[in-house]
């Protein structure tokens, strides 16, 4: 059974991040499940840190972007959420290819969300994991 309460797409996804940095990083959603989201990023001159491996920190924004979709798309319209952590352990560089990350809920509640995120390399080894909290606003 689906968790989501608004229309949720790999369309809609794409549409609503033009001109956002999740775009400007060459991210992709590839699929939308019944209680998963699983987006990529390419490791290239975008991503790479001067060391030639996939920056931290965007493991981090394509780990953020999809913990984030999964909260906002299962609220009732109306209703906001905002980050208030997010964690990241980097487990293995990524220097060439894609990192493909899914993520589930971990704990959807009426007023916060905690989402899990893996993210792994075009041979299946897990590079990051992550876990963001989300804050559910009431709409106003």
């Amino acid at each position: 059974m689906a968790i989501w309460k608004r229309p949720i797409s790999v369309e809609e996804l794409t549409t609503i991040h033009v001109g956002t940095a999740p775009e400007f990083l060459g991210m992709e959603f590839l699929e939308v499940g019944d209680d998963y989201i699983i987006g990529r990023i390419p490791v290239d001159q975008r991503t790479r840190q001067p060391y030639g491996l996939l920056h931290g920190g965007v493991s981090v924004v394509l780990a953020e972007t999809l913990g984030s979709c999964g909260a906002i798309y299962c609220c009732e319209p109306g209703f906001r959420t905002v980050g208030l952590d997010i964690n990241a352990n980097h487990l293995r560089g990524a220097t060439q290819g894609w990192v493909t990350g899914i993520t589930k809920p971990v704990h959807i509640g009426r007023s916060t969300h905690v989402w899990a995120i893996e993210l792994r390399n075009d041979a299946g080894e897990l590079t990051c994991v992550s876990r963001i909290t989300m804050a559910v606003l009431a709409p106003r």
